[in-house]
């Protein structure tokens, strides 16, 4: 298929020198990015005032939260390779439009549906904004400098997840519910000011008929596993729901890979698995966030409910973690570790550091802080190395007209990976706990209620300490494994590309 002058100008290569102004596009970007990312754990710190202002029932409350994420996690494929073939400035703006629309509507909302729907309605642009923000980067930045805005990029996620709660917990303080949402409107705004004045068009110049099924088929398949995997830990991973919607997603993304591999223009080429470089960079990724993910969901459990500090403390104190992530990564220092290494040995050297910082926090967590806080920081030093680094590895090893789709594949990476991790070490953590109480109660506060004795009372606790300290160490051997497999496919993938240069 041809394309027109104009499409072929708008998909034109950033020039070697990058965009003249791409540290401000990148700041532009980040900051959308970091709305995005306060939505995904703001809402927790307001279920207290949910439920009490808006009469919002426990079911309510659940898909208060999982809306957000189910959709948006559902549509990462099918934005990125919107974005990639309609344009990504375009995409990047719509994506603002809708998330200020739906943030409006929710801090305005006067029932649990409707503010359910503008959850819903937030995901859609949150999917749009997740994917081509890093498809952007990817093109106003040269080879050399894409290692340090990756990194940037990286570093304003893991500050999006650490300070929503805290800036959940001010909002609150200060103001009603509704706040939390009408926070987002002025940033959107004053994102789609600075997209639209600063940020160039592209797309791929291919101009390949958009693949409707395969859209429609991730999304029906990636929305009902990450559904099931968040449905487990509640409803029992042998339920009828979870079952149901399990089998569903497997059967739906079965097709969808078939889909794939017979149709000439694919959202998702299922050639890039034959590519160690994208195949490991892709077992990494799961590996990380499924030991990261699911070990600081468990981490603030650990805070409140062993060392017994308030959600805002708790909060307060896991901001290390963050804080070394972004000094490294907007330092650069974590970029130049990475030109200095290479790729495969800072992946296998940042995993390993941060699973030797859950074994920190398993091993001496529950002598106090001191002990938490080595392994925090372990953990932050580890990340601001192996993700920005494994990122890279996933986008370079994609064609540059299929940024888009590569940073959606990203992004539903980090996405499953997390919610298994949680489901995963969740299940560790309450197979173990439920092995070693003294009581008949499956959960720490049924079980504290039922101790009959202060002897019991700490017996519980014992015990839920235990269980905790073992889903570590399994989220401390799933991070490490992860930086083994990655580091040796990608090594591979390497001395491949040597071996054919040749």
């Amino acid at each position: 298929m041809t394309t027109s002058p104009r499409e072929q100008a708008l998909a034109t290569e950033t020039p070697v020198q990058g965009h003249p102004q791409r540290w401000l596009i990148l700041g532009v970007i980040c900051l959308a990015q970091l709305t995005v990312l306060l939505d995904n754990t703001v809402l927790n710190v307001a279920i207290p005032s949910l439920t009490r202002e808006l009469g919002a029932a426990t079911s309510d409350i659940q898909w208060m939260i999982n809306a957000y994420s189910l959709v948006q996690s559902g549509l990462l494929l099918t934005a990125g390779s919107a974005a990639d073939r309609y344009g990504r400035k375009k995409m990047l703006v719509a994506g603002l439009a809708l998330f200020g629309v739906g943030s409006l509507v929710a801090g305005l909302a006067e029932s649990t549906g409707q503010l359910i729907a503008a959850r819903a309605g937030m995901g859609v642009g949150g999917a749009l904004l997740m994917t081509t923000t890093l498809a952007v980067a990817m093109q106003i930045f040269t080879p050399e400098e894409q290692p340090k805005a990756i990194g940037i990029w990286a570093a304003v996620n893991s500050l999006g997840f650490a300070t929503g709660p805290l800036v959940g917990g001010f909002l609150l303080n200060h103001f009603w519910w509704g706040a939390i949402f009408l926070i987002n409107l002025p940033v959107a705004a004053l994102g789609l000011v600075a997209v639209v004045a600063l940020v160039p068009e592209s797309k791929s110049p291919r101009g390949d008929r958009p693949d409707l099924l395969g859209a429609l088929l991730s999304t029906i398949g990636m929305g009902s596993l990450v559904y099931a995997i968040i449905s487990g830990p509640e409803h029992g991973w042998t339920s009828d729901r979870v079952l149901v919607t399990g089998a569903v997603a497997l059967v739906v993304l079965a097709l969808f890979a078939y889909w794939e591999s017979r149709i000439p223009y694919p959202m998702l080429d299922m050639q890039f698995f034959r590519n160690r470089r994208f195949t490991g960079a892709v077992a990494g990724a799961v590996l990380i966030t499924f030991g990261m993910g699911g070990s600081l969901f468990l981490l603030t459990q650990h805070m409140q409910f062993v060392l017994g500090y308030g959600p805002l403390e708790a909060g307060l104190r896991t901001a290390p973690l963050a804080l070394v992530i972004v000094v490294l990564n907007f330092s650069g220092v974590a970029a130049k570790w990475t030109a200095r290494l290479g790729t495969p040995v800072s992946i296998l050297i940042g995993m390993a550091v941060m699973s030797g910082g859950l074994v920190s926090i398993a091993t001496l967590g529950s002598g106090g802080y001191a002990g938490m806080l080595l392994g925090l920081v372990a953990i932050g030093a580890g990340a601001a190395v192996a993700s920005p680094a494994m990122a890279h590895a996933i986008m370079s090893a994609i064609p540059r007209e299929k940024a888009g789709v590569g940073a959606g594949i990203n992004g539903t990476l980090a996405e499953f990976g997390t919610g298994l991790g949680v489901a995963v070490l969740g299940a560790v953590l309450n197979s173990r706990f439920a092995a070693l109480v003294p009581v008949a109660a499956t959960s720490l506060p049924a079980a504290l209620a039922s101790a009959g004795s202060e002897s019991e009372r700490r017996s519980v606790t014992d015990a839920f300490s235990s269980g905790l300290e073992t889903s570590q160490l399994v989220g401390a051997v799933a991070v490490l494994l992860g930086g083994v497999v990655a580091a040796a496919l990608l090594r591979r993938a390497e001395r491949g590309d040597s071996a054919g240069a040749v």
